[in-house]
């Protein structure tokens, strides 16, 4: 289920009569993205006077979502991969796919783990570990590619405990139900624990991509979130949380 946050909305310049007085803009958005996005979605209201709805999850979840017909203004993902799928099925308006960041996995520590705990080498001897579910959470797939570039996978099954997404994994490790937690480097707010940064070249990059829906009602404004989340104001906010930028020459 996701998780619901409403920016409610004010008549501000820059929003026009057509804007004023409707309801939010909907937005599916990967749990990952759930404190960058509260920022970006104030940030885009005070400058435009559009209100933005966030529904956040596994982005696989809210892939389904999508194909089931709901009334999405805009999807950001995760990753690619869904956002490709939904295109295969002309579920997406044509020319709006475009990369907008490059995520980052970490392993979460709960508070209160010895000290010598230091880097990834300590994973053997932990005890229970969360990551999201691979089956349908991208960064549950980079955290299952890491444990199996480390020969863990296999040989600890009953050692990991799956989120619904990753933000639930972290709420594992947060609450001490596990040791630690793979999940998304920004979720993890700052003098809340220690976490250690996890090498891109353990796992595939995770190349965060968005798109507006055929079933958006309000395609135009749907653009100008876009614009602003990829443009220096939203990436400015974006990498504040720990995200990088798309890498260059990513396909748009």
């Amino acid at each position: 289920m996701g998780c619901l946050l409403l920016c409610s909305a004010l008549l501000l310049p820059g929003c026009t009569r057509k804007e004023r007085g409707k309801v939010p803009l909907l937005v599916s958005a990967a749990s990952d993205l759930t404190y960058a996005f509260a920022e970006i979605g104030e940030a885009f209201h005070q400058k435009t006077g559009i209100a933005l709805q966030f529904n956040f999850g596994s982005t696989g979840l809210l892939a389904q979502q999508i194909a089931r017909g709901a009334p999405v203004d805009l999807f950001a993902a995760a990753n690619r991969r869904y956002i490709e799928e939904l295109d295969r099925e002309g579920l997406l308006l044509p020319g709006t796919i475009a990369p907008y960041a490059q995520g980052r996995l970490v392993l979460w520590l709960r508070p209160g783990l010895p000290a010598r705990v230091e880097g990834l080498e300590a994973l053997p001897r932990l005890g229970r570990i969360a990551i999201a579910n691979p089956t349908h959470a991208p960064y549950g797939l980079a955290a299952r590619q890491v444990l199996e570039g480390m020969g863990l996978w296999k040989e600890r099954s009953s050692w990991i405990v799956f989120g619904e997404n990753v933000r639930q994994a972290l709420k594992f490790a947060e609450t001490g139900n596990v040791d630690a937690a793979i999940v998304a480097r920004s979720l993890c707010r700052r003098g809340a624990t220690r976490w250690i940064e996890i090498p891109s070249t353990l796992h595939e990059p995770i190349i965060q991509t968005l798109a507006i829906p055929r079933a958006s009602k309000r395609p135009q404004a749907a653009r100008r979130l876009t614009a602003f989340i990829r443009g220096a104001a939203g990436q400015v906010i974006l990498q504040r949380y720990g995200f990088l930028p798309p890498p260059a020459g990513e396909p748009r």
